[in-house]
Order: C-alpha cells, then structure tokens, then sequence
C-alpha cells in the first residue's frame, strides 16, 4: 500500500486517502535516501519506482575542508535559514527553463544513450547486453533533455549544449541500468557501463555553433 501510493503521487502528483483523491501543491517534488552501510533487513525499490525519480546522485564523505566547516557551523551560533525564493518565483523559473531551445540532434543523442542501454549491441557494444537485466525507459530520455535544459537556465544560456546533457548522464542513468547477475559476478557497475556507452555514443556538435560555421 506505501508503495502504490507513493507511486500514485510521483506520477499523478495526487494522494488518494480513503477513496477521497487530493491533488498535492505545485512545485512537488520526492526525494529518498539510501545508506549503502545499514542495508540488512531493507529491500531494493522495484524497478517501477525507482524509474521515476529523475536523478540518483552519489554524495560521498566531505572533505577535510568541509567537514571543517560542518563542525564549525554545529558548535557555533544557530544559522537562521532564510527564504531565497518563493513557489511563485520557483514556478516562474520552471517555466523558464521550458523555453529553453534544444536542438533535435541533442534530443537524438538523448535517445541514442538510453537505447544503448537496452540495445547495446546496435551501438557496438556487443559484450554488454549480458551484464544488463534492465535498461533505461523512455523516462530517462525526456529526464536527460529537462535537465540539460534546467543546467544550461543555471548556466545563463537560453540555448542547450551537449555538455548540458553530458553532465547529467550518470545521475540519470545510474539507478535506471540494473546490472545481470554475471555482471555483478564480475564486479561490475551501473557508472562503468555508462562511462562505456558514453564513450561509444558521440555527442553532437555544438549546435549553434555548428549552425554558424556553415553560415
């Protein structure tokens, strides 16, 4: 039952409580956590659920400067958090970033890199497909062209690049390619099949720039 209802309201962006649907505010988001240490008695999310969170990002231990710096703030005077933005201002920049222009042969290297993860074999990678039990869904496509079009808004360009997408790959793709058991059996990661068909898979030129130099 939690994890039906956590994927109605992922999807749907509603709760249903009693037969009673309720639709949740706007902006909504989910965010989980995992701690690769304290895993005995939990078990993995199904593949359905964990396709719908857009990103898995890795965050490893601080470093000394950092954590410095944690102390610090921990054993020092209280920090009053305050508001940067408000939901207006958020869904203002959402809807931004929406109107940022991605050139079709950028959406192709979209689906060009979530293909290779569930056909590596079409894009020379012929050794592949028996470490992979699942792959990408189209979801990681539309993922990877939102999120490059979300980083190039915070990079002060209205325009996508390929490094927009190419820095976004791993987070996408990481929780999204669920490695066979022979690719477990030889040690194997989700990030180094991905580093492989990122390497098979060329980005595009820059598009305006390319658009440019032909002029």
């Amino acid at each position: 039952k939690v994890q039906s209802a956590l994927l109605e309201v992922m999807q749907e962006r509603q709760v249903t409580i009693a037969g009673e649907t309720h639709k949740v505010p706007r902006p909504f988001l989910v965010m989980a956590t995992q701690n690769p240490i304290e895993t005995e008695g939990t078990y993995p999310l199904p593949e359905a659920q964990v396709d719908r969170f857009m990103m898995k990002v890795m965050v490893d231990y601080p470093s000394d400067e950092e954590e410095f710096v944690i102390v610090q703030r921990v054993i020092g005077p209280p920090v009053v958090a305050s508001p940067v933005a408000d939901t207006t201002q958020l869904a203002a920049l959402q809807a931004e970033a929406r109107r940022v222009y991605v050139d079709p042969s950028l959406i192709q290297y979209a689906v060009k890199l979530v293909s290779a993860t569930r056909n590596p074999e079409k894009h020379g990678l012929r050794d592949m497909k028996r470490f992979i039990t699942f792959g990408a869904s189209p979801r990681a496509t539309i993922n990877l062209t939102e999120g490059a079009r979300a980083l190039a808004l915070l990079r002060g360009r209205s325009y996508a690049l390929p490094e927009d997408m190419t820095a976004l790959v791993p987070d996408v793709l990481r929780h999204r390619v669920t490695l066979s058991y022979e690719g477990l059996s030889e040690g194997l990661t989700s990030d180094g099949l991905i580093d492989k068909i990122m390497r098979a898979v060329p980005a595009p030129p820059k598009p305006l720039e390319h658009e440019k130099l032909a002029a």
